[in-house]
C-alpha cells in the first residue's frame, strides 16, 4: 500500500509572538500579493497518517529540505499528485539537497527581466520539477495550484 502524496498548500498565518514571526507574516502576506493568490509556500507531501513527510525549498529553512510536519487543514490545502510524485521528489531532492533559496527567482515569476538562480531553488519551483512540469522556474504556488485544480 502506498502513501497519498499531495501538493500541500500554504495559505495559513504563522503563529506566535515577536520579530521573526512578524517577519514571516509580513512575507507571507508579501508573496501571496505579489503572485495574486491566497498561498505562499507549497510543499510535496506524502501523508504517513497524520504527519506528513514534506520536501520543498524553504525561505524560512533557507533552502532544499525535506521535513516531518503536522499540515492541518485550517492552514493548508492539498492537491492529490500521482503516487510515482513521492519517488520523484525523493530523487529530486537527493540530488538538490543542500541548495540555498532562490529570493530573486520567486520574483522571476512575475518580472521575466529578473533571472532566478541555476543553483538555488524557491518553493514552487522546486515543486514543480518534482512533478516534471516544464518551465518549472515559472510557477508561483498560485501558479501550481491554478494548473492542477479542475
Amino acid at each position: 500500500m502506498t502513501n497519498q502524496v499531495y501538493l500541500a498548500l500554504y495559505k495559513g498565518k504563522k503563529s506566535g509572538k515577536g520579530a521573526k514571526v512578524k517577519l514571516a507574516r509580513f512575507t507571507d502576506w508579501a508573496i501571496r500579493k505579489i503572485t495574486r493568490g491566497q498561498y505562499s509556500h507549497c510543499e510535496i507531501a506524502i501523508d504517513l497518517g497524520g504527519k506528513f513527510e514534506c520536501y520543498s525549498s524553504s525561505l524560512r529553512d533557507g533552502g532544499v529540505r525535506r521535513k516531518l510536519i503536522y499540515l492541518t487543514p485550517d492552514k493548508w490545502d492539498f492537491i492529490a499528485l500521482p503516487d510515482h510524485v513521492a519517488q520523484q521528489a525523493r530523487d529530486l531532492y537527493r540530488q538538490t539537497l543542500g541548495a540555498k533559496y532562490d529570493t530573486w527567482g520567486m520574483f522571476a515569476t512575475l518580472i521575466p527581466c529578473i533571472k532566478g538562480s541555476i543553483t538555488r531553488w524557491f518553493c514552487s519551483e522546486w515543486c514543480a520539477k518534482a512533478m516534471n512540469l516544464p518551465n518549472p522556474e515559472t510557477y508561483s504556488p498560485n501558479d501550481l495550484a491554478r494548473h492542477l485544480k479542475p
